[in-house]
C-alpha cells in the first residue's frame, strides 16, 4: 500500500485516524514531525494524503541508514552500538532528534526489522519500536509482528495510533491541570 484510497477498510480506518490527528493538532496549535526507518516514509504519505496538512505537519526524516540516524537525527553512535538500531532507546532518540531537527512540538519515530533477513533470536524479523515525544511527554513501545517483514503497514499503523493516543493523553492531562489549577 502506497497511498490510502477508497474501498479498503484498513485504509478508511487510517484516513479516519489521520483526520483525528489533524483535528487534535489544529485545536491545540501543535505541529508534528516524523522520523521513519522501516516504514520508509509511509506514515508521511498517509499524513500528506489530506489537503492542508502544512498547517500542522512540518516534515519527516526517513532514516533508513544508521549514518542518517546519527548525523541528521543526532542519535548517539554509542546508543546504537549498545542497544542496536531497533531498540526503545534509539526510537526515543530518533523522535527527540526529529523534534529538534524539524522544530516541531510532537514527533513520532518508528524503527524495525523489516526482513526478510536481519533478525535474531532476541529481535526477530517483525520487531518494531515506536516513540512519541512531545512537550513534557514521552511514550515508547515495542511490538513483534508475527508476519514479520515486508509489510510496512504493520509497522506504520501502530505508530499512527500511538501518536493519536499520546495526543489524547496530553489533552486530558492539560484539561485536568486547568480544572485543578
Amino acid at each position: 500500500m502506497c497511498c490510502p484510497s477508497e474501498g479498503s477498510v484498513v485504509e478508511a480506518e487510517i484516513l479516519k485516524r489521520v483526520e483525528e490527528l489533524e483535528a487534535l493538532c489544529l485545536k491545540r496549535g501543535w505541529t508534528l514531525g516524523l522520523a521513519e526507518s522501516c516504514t520508509g516514509g509511509l506514515l508521511s504519505t498517509w499524513i500528506c494524503s489530506r489537503p492542508g496538512v502544512s498547517k500542522f505537519f512540518l516534515g519527516a526524516v526517513v532514516s533508513y541508514a544508521r549514518s542518517v540516524k546519527e548525523s541528521v537525527l543526532q542519535v548517539p553512535g554509542a546508543l546504537t552500538r549498545a542497544h542496536g538500531e531497533v531498540s526503545l532507546p534509539v526510537a526515543r532518540a530518533m523522535a527527540s532528534g526529529a523534534r529538534q531537527a524539524l522544530g516541531c512540538d510532537w514527533a513520532v519515530s518508528v524503527t524495525g526489522i523489516a526482513g526478510p533477513t536481519g533478525g535474531s533470536p532476541e529481535k526477530p524479523v517483525g520487531t518494531v519500536c515506536f516513540a512519541v515525544v512531545g512537550p513534557a511527554f514521552e511514550n515508547v513501545s515495542q511490538q513483534v509482528f508475527p508476519a514479520g517483514g515486508g509489510d510496512k503497514t504493520s509497522s506504520a499503523k501502530p505508530a499512527l495510533f500511538a501518536f493519536r493516543f499520546s495526543l489524547k493523553c496530553d489533552e486530558m492531562i492539560a484539561s485536568l491541570g486547568k480544572k485543578l489549577g
